[in-house]
């Protein structure tokens, strides 16, 4: 089992930086690709970004890209979001999640473990 520990979230106003920390524990390996999404209320969870183990590949959803920025650090198992020039769109419960085996994906269903999420907040 993996444990993933997401924290960072937060109220900001529109144009404000937010950095997300999403922690491992348990039976972690470096070799788990690893996401993040998000789900607005009554929305689904939809695809943010998305990692690969080594760091070496980054995939974001269109509506993020320039904005986001996915990277990990795997000597302390943890992953970032750091999302810069955050828009009211942007408000949501920020997941993340690993997969055991294969590349990063954008389906929620290729995931094996998820976090409890963290709420992010952004004001007009």
């Amino acid at each position: 089992q993996v444990q993933l520990v997401e924290s960072g979230g937060g109220l900001v106003q529109a144009g404000d930086s937010l950095r997300l920390s999403c922690a491992a524990s348990g039976r972690t390996s470096s070799n788990y690709a690893m996401g993040w999404f998000r789900q607005a209320p009554g929305k689904e969870r939809v695809f943010v970004s998305a990692i690969s183990w080594r760091g070496s590949s980054t995939y974001y959803t269109d509506s993020v890209k320039g904005r986001f920025t996915i990277s990990r650090d795997n000597a302390k198992n943890t992953v970032y979001l750091q999302m810069n020039s955050l828009k009211p769109e942007d408000t949501a419960v920020y997941y993340c999640a690993a997969r055991v085996a294969g590349p990063p994906a954008s389906s929620r269903y290729e995931y094996d473990f998820w976090g409890q999420g963290t709420q992010v907040t952004v004001s007009s």
